[in-house]
């Protein structure tokens, strides 16, 4: 595997594992059920990542849509925290 074939990989799997991560947190909301059934496919190809032809644009858009994804649930997940009131969030 070439350095660089290497570097591409690691960056997949770092935004997968991220979002794989977040398992616990969105069983606490409401749209955390649908998106935990898809999770099913991340892990497999989370598994199988090693098997995929990479390149940098691949890449890239793979951790803008991770950027973008985690932004999208911040406000969720900030709401669905235990022992934080609606005006704390607002702060």
């Amino acid at each position: 595997m070439s350095r660089a074939s290497g570097n591409h990989l690691a960056r997949i799997s770092n935004c997968l594992q991220t979002i794989l991560d977040l398992e616990p947190a969105l069983e606490r909301i409401e749209i955390g059920k649908t998106l935990l059934e898809e999770f099913s496919v991340l892990k497999e190809f989370l598994q199988k990542i090693e098997t995929v032809a990479l390149n940098e644009d691949d890449v890239t858009r793979v951790e803008i849509a991770t950027s973008n994804f985690l932004e999208e649930l911040r406000v969720p997940l900030a709401q669905a925290r235990p022992g934080k009131s609606a005006a704390s969030l607002l702060q």
